[in-house]
């Protein structure tokens, strides 16, 4: 045991003496084993921050809510046809009551459509590319819309479709740009004047598809006063929160039997309509995270192989400058196990060396990604311990031929070695 002990300390010393004195050849020659690591580590943690970001996301949205309409957000079994889907029949009130009386077990159920390329106007103050977002009850529960000052639309301004709006936190800062108080003014859509009851808190634009900050929020019966909400450009659709993800499964089954009543679908006949969910975006976006991954891997293997020749070439400097040590080791008794540990130790030490490197680089930018570009990152000790164990399986199987070949030598013709 102490003798094992005394080959690990003496080729950890002789690792960081090699790094010590011959700083740019062990540096360049270590380099491939850092971008290896650096790859494999840098793609598994942005992947992994991707992946918790988009359940973060999904888990404040609810992967409880289901999203009806014409368009299905994925193809349905293969080609996506949207001649077909183009002509199925907008949602409306009378399937958002349908599903209100028949199916139990909902949370919440409402029904929305979004008009986009606004230009909303306030005094001589306007802002372009706005989306005007026409809801009835029981959207800002399923949505979590946050009010930052003034209040959300009440039931007697949705159901009796009156000229107020919630405007988003971007539109305030454009038309009050002096930031003052909003409630209570009047702005323009499609040139008729709402009165602003309340400014929502920023958000960001989230997977669903809203983008609250550049958006305004008003009664779906104002709305249809002035388009045509049946158009296809509009597209109604129709939102149900089921309030838990474990029997999501059972009220789709139930969502569809009463919609396909109230549509009157035949038996056998196809559904007019789509069924979405969140979850879907994230199955899809899991096949391309795999896809990514795996080119990752194969740009960390090619790195890895350099860094792999990378180090024997070290190893085999290292046997040739240590040739007369050597023999004189063996001559007073060493084995030639003891030599042969001794070299792979020290490969191994400069593999993981490099890759402690490449960890470290992945690190510092994780902290950079988190705190200037607002992209939570995730690090895995996971992560970490497969990087460590790659570089450890690459010094391995670099240094065993230089070490093989050093404990191999004959103490004599090597004792007489230049």
């Amino acid at each position: 045991m102490n003798h094992l002990r005394q080959i690990l300390y003496t080729s950890i010393v002789q690792a960081i003496q090699e790094l010590k004195g011959n700083k740019l050849r062990t540096s360049l020659s270590l380099l491939g084993i850092t971008i290896g690591i650096f790859c494999i580590i840098a793609v598994a943690t942005v992947l992994d921050s991707m992946k918790n970001n988009i359940r973060t996301e999904i888990s404040s949205l609810g992967s409880d809510v289901l999203y009806i309409g014409r368009w299905p957000w994925m193809d349905e079994g293969g080609e996506y046809k949207w001649w077909e889907f183009m002509r199925r029949p907008s949602m409306t009130t009378k399937e958002l009551k349908a599903v209100q009386r028949d199916v139990k077990n909902i949370e919440f159920a409402t029904l929305s459509f979004s008009d986009g390329g606004q230009s909303i106007k306030h005094g001589d103050q306007e802002i372009e590319g706005i989306t005007a977002y026409a809801v009835m009850h029981n959207f800002d529960k399923i949505q979590n819309i946050e009010i930052d000052n003034g209040r959300y639309l009440s039931l007697s301004e949705i159901d009796g479709g009156t000229k107020s709006v919630v405007i988003g936190y971007d539109v305030y800062e454009s038309l009050f740009p002096s930031r003052n108080n909003a409630i209570g003014k009047k702005i323009s859509i499609r040139g008729r004047a709402f009165n602003i009851v309340g400014v929502m808190q920023k958000v960001g634009q989230n997977m669903a598809g809203f983008n609250f900050d550049r958006g305004v929020i008003y009664p779906y019966y104002a709305a249809a006063s002035m388009v045509d909400v049946r158009s296809i450009n509009k597209d109604p659709s129709l939102i149900i929160k089921t309030g838990s993800a474990e029997n999501i499964e059972d009220v789709k089954l139930e969502v569809e039997g009463a919609l396909r009543r109230i549509r009157k679908v035949s038996p056998g006949e196809k559904n007019n309509f789509a069924i979405n969910q969140l979850t879907q975006i994230t199955e899809r976006l899991d096949m391309m995270f795999d896809g990514i991954n795996m080119v990752g891997g194969i740009i960390a293997f090619f790195s890895l192989l350099v860094g792999a020749f990378g180090v024997a070439n070290i190893m085999f400097v290292s046997v040739k400058e240590r040739t007369k040590i050597i023999g004189i080791k063996k001559a007073v008794g060493a084995h030639a196990i003891s030599i042969l540990l001794e070299f792979l130790v020290e490969a191994v030490v400069l593999s993981i060396i490099g890759g402690l490197v490449g960890i470290t680089i992945v690190v510092l930018l994780s902290l950079v990604l988190t705190y200037t570009a607002d992209f939570p990152t995730t690090l895995s000790l996971y992560n970490f311990f497969i990087g460590i164990l790659i570089s450890t399986i690459v010094g391995v199987l670099s240094g065993i031929i230089p070490a093989f070949f050093a404990s191999r030598l004959k103490p004599v013709v090597a004792i007489r070695s230049n």
